[in-house]
């Protein structure tokens, strides 16, 4: 009897996992999505922008689990970002998927993804990933992982349901994208072996450039004049502005609407309770100075919230500072699944399993982030803008490498010297300051740089920057004066100059060790192909 109850407490041991040992892997992740949602304006305070809207299915996530308020991206740059995200590594670890615009990925870093198929989960994803898998052929291919039975239509939302609204009603064409939705996620769910765990990543662009004008308040009902007083102070308050926060904000709800499509599908085949869904976004708001493609909090603070029954208690606020880049191993540790060589040592589970909220790790004080290039020809000579970052509770610091270039890009792009027309700047990135898009509220800040009381605006945006900047958030919280050289703050800026440098040199950063300037030679800068990402 002893001899058969050992026999099988070794085949028990031996066999694989169930899929009620490993949960269902869900990531919900939109592109250029910021931290809007309202689940944050219990943090932020009831003047906030997040409290003139509601997002209740990423409130639900955050309700049932945890609401993260210092989640940080690694790169405010798409494809660093997501590199960055799926390795677990810093970007400038990631070779040519370090850069956007002729990004090659290397198959030979391993990613979670992958590293979960490997341990038998069915992965997969719709809209917008990196990889696994780029180019189609690879062993690994895109094309193989990626479900979009129902159509791409939801990632031009406002384009969509604007041009179907005559035909269709605004909420009959809605339907129409949430149920493209469900049919690209009954598509994945359809391909899914028995019992099996899966690994999803949703990944939709409508928050993305461009969107409709007028969409926020003609689709959602988004007033946008409730923005007044709410922006950042070194934007304008002005009705462009105020309209083009708005109408992004519209695309933000339709993220939420997506994310309640995903819960309610999880829901209806039982695997909602045996599911980590984390929701998060790639970086800050696109074509908005000082956001996306800016180390300052509007482009690189984030949404980010998880829910997982049993292990995650409902409820909590996390204070801990958190880089997204820690969240490769921390899938990998909930399916059960090692951690390969070169991938962060530090992950999120501690955090997840924890019972507390507020500050739960006191070494969890800090995030550095960084950036090199964004779009290819920003800059005369292909160069990039590189600059580091260490953010903590009090300050922020930002050593700026090259504070000689352009940190938006060249005026009047590469080939002029001249700023073109205001009009082109809503449509056209790459006409000027190509690191930061098109929009509305470009046009209207280059449009009025001339005027006295509007200058400072284009200077916020658009002017150099010192070689370091320091910010007193305590004081400061919309970062708008640089302390660097005032002398009550050297002994804080030497004491975080030299915890960003620590932690540059211990990941291998080539800014600061070996080879400072790999960015800038080829393969970085062979010709590029000109695409939005």
């Amino acid at each position: 009897m002893n001899l058969i109850r050992l026999l099988l407490i070794m085949s028990v041991a031996s066999s694989p996992l169930s899929a009620n040992d490993r949960p269902n892997i869900v990531f919900l992740f939109a592109d250029d999505w910021g931290r809007y949602a309202s689940a944050y304006a219990e943090v932020e305070g009831p003047e906030s922008i997040n409290a003139i809207f509601e997002t209740p299915n990423f409130d639900r996530v955050a309700n049932e689990g945890a609401l993260f308020t210092n989640a940080f991206v690694p790169a405010p740059s798409c494809t660093p970002c997501r590199s960055s995200l799926l390795t677990g590594r810093y970007f400038w670890n990631t070779e040519r998927a370090a850069i956007l615009q002729g990004a090659v990925w290397d198959e030979s870093i391993p990613s979670y993804p992958l590293e979960l198929e490997k341990n038998g989960y069915h992965i997969g994803y719709s809209y917008k990933v990196w990889t696994p898998g780029i180019p189609a052929h690879a062993p690994y291919g895109a094309q193989r992982t990626a479900y979009h039975q129902g159509g791409t239509n939801f990632n031009r939302f406002s384009q969509y349901v604007s041009g179907k609204a005559a035909e269709l009603g605004v909420e009959g064409a809605k339907e129409m994208l949430y149920d493209e939705v469900q049919t690209n996620f009954d598509a994945f769910i359809a391909d899914r072996e028995k019992r099996q765990p899966f690994c999803f990543w949703w990944g939709p662009t409508n928050t993305h450039r461009k969107w409709i004008k007028g969409s926020g308040k003609e689709l959602w009902g988004l007033d946008p004049d409730k923005l007044k007083g709410r922006l950042p102070a070194f934007l304008p308050d002005t009705f462009d502005v105020r309209e083009d926060v708005n109408d992004y904000l519209g695309e933000c709800l339709a993220v939420d609407a997506g994310i309640g499509i995903i819960l309610n599908k999880l829901e209806d085949i039982g695997e909602l309770e045996n599911t980590l869904i984390v929701i998060s976004g790639d970086h800050g708001i696109p074509g908005i100075p000082r956001a996306k493609c800016n180390l300052y909090d509007l482009g690189t603070e984030v949404t980010l919230a998880a829910r997982w029954p049993g292990k995650i208690k409902p409820g909590r606020v996390v204070y801990d500072f958190v880089n997204l880049l820690e969240l490769a191993p921390t899938f990998l540790k909930a399916g059960q699944t090692g951690i390969p060589e070169g991938m962060s040592k530090r992950d999120l589970m501690p955090l997840f399993l924890s019972n507390e909220s507020g500050q739960i790790d006191p070494d969890r004080d800090s995030v550095v982030v960084g950036r090199e290039r964004h779009v290819a020809a920003a800059r005369t000579g292909l160069l990039p803008y590189p600059e580091r970052a260490i953010r903590t509770k009090d300050f922020l610091y930002i050593r700026n490498f090259e504070p000689d270039r352009w940190p938006m890009g060249t005026p009047g792009g590469v080939m002029e010297n001249e700023i073109p027309e205001a009009h082109a700047l809503e449509n056209n990135t790459f006409i000027a300051f190509g690191d930061l898009d098109a929009s509305p509220t470009k046009r209207w800040v280059i449009e009025h740089r001339n005027e006295e009381e509007n200058r400072i605006y284009y200077d916020y945006a658009f002017a150099k920057r010192p070689a370091e900047e320091l910010y007193d958030l305590r004081k400061d919280p919309e970062y708008m004066t640089n302390v660097a050289e005032e002398t009550d703050y050297q002994e804080a800026k030497l004491k975080l100059s030299r915890e960003l440098m620590n932690t540059l040199v211990t990941e291998g950063d080539p800014r600061v060790v070996e080879d400072p300037v790999r960015f800038e030679n080829s393969p970085y800068t062979d010709p590029f192909v000109y695409r939005a990402q």
